[in-house]
């Protein structure tokens, strides 16, 4: 049903835009009628790394545009087929695409704003904080402003994961390499961060996004960027995505806090 969400006429849709080759290099666009250099939100679906679509994030047009912003839902290679850091190659990637084609599209080419769910948390905390590779990638130094993880794994090591765990499927499925665990982890690069980080995860969410949210926002609390972590009363992990159905989630007043001020 989310694939299918109606969109009102005061928005705008610019579906399966190319950033690569590939079938799922691919990326929607959902501005307001009318909008100029509009304030952009990137938003990854999560799913393990492994599966999801960009469709996930079509129900929340709708609210991003009547906060006066643009919305892009990137779709990106999936693991077992592409495995890490093919993902974060292509978050990179699809930046540099909008940065060049957003103007056009009614958005602000250097008012980037990332997020995304559970694997897409976790792709959007690493894309902010690899800012080593932006440059060669093609990003605009000066192009993100904030980031807003929801539910994000942020940290890929696990001592002994369980058989048939997704911990296990990181190790199985997800990484290119076994000892890059510490390497496709958030929580690795925090030194020197200076961007503002919104994290925001569930209450009864699972005990790894718990813990290394909780280690994550501990870091970045020793650095630059203003830091802020916050919970969700009694909800679980699939929740803090599908509540943002409610055009009141609060989560949409901080980003709209965030894009005024700076702040979250």
């Amino acid at each position: 049903t989310w694939a299918q969400e109606a969109l009102p006429d005061d928005v705008v849709a610019a579906c399966g835009l190319a950033y690569g080759a590939d079938r799922l290099q691919r990326y929607d666009v959902y501005a307001p009628r009318g909008a100029r250099n509009a304030p952009v939100l990137v938003f990854w679906h999560g799913g393990g790394w492994t599966n999801g679509y960009r469709d996930y994030v079509r129900f929340m047009a709708t609210h991003v545009t009547r906060l006066g912003m643009v919305l892009v839902a990137p779709s990106y290679r999936l693991a077992p087929a592409h495995r890490m850091p093919a993902p974060l190659d292509d978050c990179l990637a699809v930046l540099a695409s909008v940065t060049q084609n957003i103007g056009a599209l009614g958005g602000a080419p250097d008012r980037l704003y990332l997020s995304g769910h559970s694997a897409g948390g976790h792709l959007a905390a690493m894309t902010a904080l690899r800012h080593d590779r932006w440059a060669s990638a093609g990003v605009p130094t000066d192009a993100i402003r904030a980031c807003l993880p929801i539910s994000g794994i942020m940290d890929l090591y696990h001592p002994a994961p369980a058989t048939g765990s997704l911990e296990e499927r990181v190790y199985t499925t997800v990484l290119a390499n076994t000892d890059e665990d510490a390497v496709m982890s958030p929580i690795c690069w925090t030194v020197g961060n200076r961007m503002p980080f919104l994290l925001s995860r569930g209450e009864r969410d699972s005990e790894r996004v718990i813990r290394s949210n909780q280690r994550l926002h501990a870091l970045l609390q020793l650095q630059g960027g203003l830091v802020h972590h916050r919970v969700q009363t009694g909800r679980d992990h699939f929740q803090t995505h599908s509540d943002l159905r409610q055009s009141d989630h609060s989560w949409y007043g901080s980003l709209r806090q965030l894009v005024n001020t700076g702040t979250p």
